[in-house]
């Protein structure tokens, strides 16, 4: 199968990742789930929810402030850098979950944000959307019109940004690999899009330390990390 991979990867007009909080853990980023999932006793899980932004606003903005500090204390890891590099030989989409802009500051040029971005607001009210420049001194902040502003990402039970997502259901129905990295594959409908590649015949690699609900659907799984495992893929193309 490794051997099938590689040729795979040599014979491919154009890559596809779907990415999740485990490339981001490997530069300091906290995920969702586990230990790391919680923040000042609070379920970061039931935090990220608009019932809750409206139950308590200052404290929903407070935990995203906190969030967005510990980001741009991070730094791209090996992983990001090898998708990025892998440009320079074939064509390569990103389609991630991830809110923190890694792969961007890593040099890659074309990444759907299906989650949106911790760096931008958007109004609860009005079209108003910009991004971040400053620290409000106000939590929450107001928007011109008056009403409240909201980080610009999208909450558990919220829609994907429609332009965003049918773009990213295009990318993974015409691509030759799609790779998995990072992601349990559990928060729908982000975990469609590898059905929309299986169905187009695309190669499905998953790169995951362990293993997940739809590790039996992938044509290859491999139990690493992306620190380690991406690099090595990306040996392969020079």
């Amino acid at each position: 199968m490794f051997e099938l991979a590689i040729k795979k990867l040599k014979e491919a007009q154009k890559i596809v990742f779907v990415t999740g909080a485990g490339i981001s853990q490997e530069s300091g980023i906290p995920t969702f789930r586990g230990k790391d999932g919680l923040w000042r006793n609070y379920d970061a899980m039931k935090l990220a929810t608009i019932d809750a932004f409206y139950e308590n606003p200052k404290l929903v903005w407070e935990w995203y402030n906190e969030r967005r500090k510990n980001i741009f204390s991070a730094k791209p890891n090996l992983g990001h850098k090898a998708i990025a590099e892998l440009e320079n030989f074939v064509k390569v989409v990103i389609l991630t979950q991830n809110i923190d802009g890694l792969h961007q500051r890593a040099g890659s040029t074309k990444v759907l944000e299906l989650h949106g971005s911790i760096i931008e607001i958007k109004c609860t009210v009005c079209k108003f959307k910009n991004k971040i420049l400053t620290e409000f001194t106000n939590i929450p902040p107001l928007c011109k019109c008056g009403n409240i502003l909201r980080p610009n990402v999208v909450w558990f039970g919220e829609p994907l940004p429609q332009d965003t997502w049918q773009e990213a259901m295009i990318h993974s129905s015409n691509c030759d690999i799609m790779i998995i990295v990072g992601t349990s594959l559990v928060v729908s409908p982000a975990n469609t899009l590898p059905l929309y590649a299986k169905q187009n015949n695309a190669f499905l690699i998953e790169l995951n330390p362990e293993e997940t609900m739809m590790s039996s659907d992938m044509d290859l799984s491999v139990r690493s990390t992306s620190v380690i495992a991406l690099p090595q893929l990306l040996s392969i193309f020079k």
